[in-house]
């Protein structure tokens, strides 16, 4: 590990200070640091500066709700993600996708931005915050600015970060009412595993939301506007159909976790569970 400074700032404003200060690509803000230590251990990550955010004054750990939505803040844990009720019930794809990260004592330290910021084209909280159309506070010198998570994370490990910008929180419009929505993983083997594939499925009324993770430089959103996938009286040739239309739009590639024919194929498969999954789930819950 090659030594490097550690600041501790106590406001959003000081933070901003000290990430223009360093030159580009020097400079680390730690959260949970569950990526960040590791790479830092491998030699990886070779920051000048750390940045800790732990201590902000003005950005605690919580999650509130403001103006028709749940803001995340970035020092709090999965594990709190996981256990608020509000979540669970407008969310519950969330808590699914996030139940899956890493282990128990990885979500306790781990946060919502942080798990965003690594931009893996496998990470599994993706899919479930295209679905809900999730955005991404973002604070510099400028103030603040909102970008949607679909077009936050660029491809792998690239995000839109402009310099003294910090990801503060997760915003999540609340519903008018929660919508029958299901995570689908499919790893190597059980336990603590990257995903080789991952997805998630909404189906309201008229519209059924795809995002798909893993088959692509970054997660992406395929909506079936058609109401066939959400009409309880089609077919399930059509509803596969329509299914193979959009998973069509991947782009996997093959690499230690499995073969581009393997993901394609098996995308196939779990899109079929997570809509039937989705579609079996009483209307509202």
């Amino acid at each position: 590990m090659r030594p490097f400074a550690y600041a501790r700032p106590g406001t959003l404003a000081e933070t901003s200070e000290l990430l223009v200060s360093a030159p580009a690509g020097e400079v680390r803000p730690i959260v949970g640091g569950t990526d960040l230590i590791v790479g830092l251990q491998n030699g990886k990550i070779r920051p000048r500066l750390v940045v800790d955010l732990k201590h902000l004054a003005d950005l605690p750990a919580g999650i509130e709700r403001a103006d028709g939505h749940l803001r995340i803040t970035a020092p709090t844990p999965l594990t709190d993600v996981i256990e608020d009720e509000r979540i669970r019930t407008w969310f519950p794809a969330l808590v699914e996708a996030a139940s899956t990260v890493g282990s128990v004592q990885i979500r306790n330290r781990a946060s919502l931005t942080g798990n965003i910021c690594n931009a893996s084209p496998a990470y599994d909280t993706g899919p479930a915050l295209l679905v809900y159309d999730a955005v991404v506070v973002l604070s510099g010198p400028e103030g603040d600015r909102r970008v949607p998570v679909a077009d936050f994370v660029l491809g792998p490990r690239r995000i839109d970060l402009r310099p003294g910008e910090l990801a503060a929180a997760v915003e999540l419009p609340v519903p008018a009412r929660p919508l029958r929505a299901r995570f689908g993983r499919l790893t190597r083997r059980r336990g603590v595993d990257l995903a080789t594939l991952n997805l998630c499925c909404t189906v309201g009324p008229r519209r059924t939301r795809f995002a798909f993770g893993a088959v692509a430089p970054r997660p992406f959103v395929v909506d079936d506007d058609s109401g066939v996938l959400a009409d309880p009286s089609s077919s399930a040739a059509d509803r596969d159909r329509v299914l193979q239309e959009m998973t069509a739009q991947a782009a996997p590639i093959t690499d230690v976790r499995g073969g581009a024919d393997y993901r394609q194929a098996m995308l196939l498969v779990l899109a079929r569970r997570a809509l039937e999954a989705a579609r079996a789930q009483p209307e509202g819950a």
